[in-house]
């Protein structure tokens, strides 16, 4: 039976459904504010600027915690089917996490084999830039079968669960989860709202930063803490209420480190064309 707290609590009251939309709200004001300063914005979107190192940050916590989830499933059930997906997913985000620092390339200063120079639109040891006709992998096939997969999981089938919770039900049953629509909502608007207000090269950078900030919230808050969530999560009562608020500063303090990393590796604001 579908736990109807799940479908119905105001989720928006969460806070660290809370906090994702703030942190995403002050990346799309703080592009708004530079969007006047060519060189500012530059820094906010370019190859090792600030939304990039949160991408990383984010995707690469966001793959602990699917780890971790997956573990504890194992540990207490044996390998299954859900159990399978979880560590799937844990690999493909954190690929993704290390695909936008190009694995440590640029950090470790290690020059690119020969295929990837040839290849690569960036001459890169990464794999979402490579040629793919005239553009590249990543804006030919992986945007839009990000946006796809992204409009379903956040917004089609958490309405559709809605009038008919066996929806959620039959997604549970494979180890994922549906997103609550008052956290897909405010992400989908920024990313929409980043577009059209935007006026840079990299400005899709500000909609995937978005994603990785709101998966984060999102995975933290249905495994761990229930968040529109009708299985067990790892956290219950008290210690669910007391692990959230430590999340949200932890989420805040990978807005600060983002910001702090992108100073240190020196991002090159020359590089505006780089997908």
């Amino acid at each position: 039976m579908v736990n109807k707290l799940a479908v119905n609590h105001p989720w928006y009251k969460h806070p660290v459904i809370m906090s994702a939309t703030i942190i995403n709200a002050f990346v799309l004001l703080l592009a708004l504010a530079w969007s006047g300063n060519p060189h500012e914005l530059s820094r906010l979107l370019v190859e090792d600027g600030i939304v990039e190192w949160m991408q990383f940050l984010a995707f690469s916590l966001t793959s602990g915690l699917l780890g971790y989830v997956a573990v504890d499933r194992w540990k207490n059930g044996g390998m299954r089917l859900e159990v399978l997906v979880l560590l799937g997913l844990t690999g493909l985000v954190a690929v993704a996490a290390l695909e936008e620092i190009s694995w440590f390339q640029r950090i470790l200063q290690i020059q690119s084999p020969e295929f990837f120079v040839q290849n690569n639109r960036q001459a890169e040891t990464n794999l979402h830039n490579l040629g793919f006709g005239e553009e590249s992998l990543h804006k030919a096939v992986l945007l839009k079968i990000i946006l796809i997969s992204g409009l379903i999981h956040n917004l089609f089938l958490p309405l559709l669960a809605r009038k008919r919770p066996a929806v959620r039900t039959f997604v549970e049953r494979f180890g994922l989860y549906l997103p609550p629509l008052a956290a897909s909502i405010p992400y989908l608007v920024l990313v929409i709202l980043s577009h059209l207000l935007i006026d840079h090269p990299r400005k899709g950078e500000l909609g995937e930063t978005f994603g990785a900030v709101h998966y984060l919230a999102t995975v933290f808050g249905a495994y761990f803490v229930g968040v529109a969530y009708d299985k067990k999560p790892l956290f219950a009562g008290l210690d669910a209420r007391r692990v959230s608020v430590l999340f949200t500063l932890l989420m805040f303090y990978l807005l600060m480190t983002g910001w702090m990393l992108s100073a240190g590796a020196g991002a090159i604001v020359t590089a505006v064309g780089a997908d």
